[in-house]
């Protein structure tokens, strides 16, 4: 083998560490955002939840409100936030998830049932832990609402990893969603 083909093969090797290492970094970051925002309590939740509602409402529109008219848009969208929240980071959870399992040869129909069980378990997980903390509750409602999010991103991953083209190995998809949904 020449010194060229052995340089190239490396680089390979040294790229496929760094994506694994990237999804990684990824996966925990979902996991260790979603265990912050659960271990909020009741107070603190709510005051994120509203803070985000009036930031986008500001983004979009100049006209300032009273707090009446402040808490009226608050109570329209609580729930569509909340529940969107959701969606959007199990959503990366799921695909990333994929993605990382796929690096290792595992077997397509493997790799989504290892996701699922996976992102199901720590869904589960997460409404137990809100359990425990003062002014939540566990829902396993959310958990319905974290598996649409998880189970749509393991859909588009095995859409894509069974399409014509190979299946998207590079996080910067999943990066950028992280950082959307922060």
């Amino acid at each position: 083998m020449t010194k060229q083909k052995l340089q190239e093969k490396q680089f390979m090797k040294n790229f496929k560490i760094c994506r694994i290492i990237a999804k990684i970094f990824i996966i925990l970051l979902c996991m260790i955002n979603i265990f912050s925002f659960s271990n909020d309590n009741g107070i603190e939740s709510t005051k994120k939840s509203d803070s985000i509602i009036l930031n986008i409402y500001y983004t979009f529109n100049n006209k300032k409100l009273s707090s009446v008219e402040e808490q009226k848009i608050i109570d329209k969208y609580v729930t569509v936030v909340r529940k969107f929240a959701h969606i959007a980071i199990y959503f990366i959870l799921g695909f990333t998830l994929c993605s990382l399992l796929f690096e290792f040869n595992i077997a397509l129909k493997n790799i989504l049932l290892f996701s699922i069980l996976i992102c199901f378990l720590y869904a589960c997980s997460d409404e137990i832990h809100q359990s425990f903390i003062s002014g939540r509750n566990g829902n396993f409602l959310d958990v319905i609402i974290d598996s649409i999010g998880y189970l749509f991103g393991i859909f588009l991953y095995h859409s894509a990893a069974t399409s014509s083209k190979p299946p998207p190995t590079c996080p910067i998809i999943t990066i950028a969603l992280v950082f959307l949904s922060a």
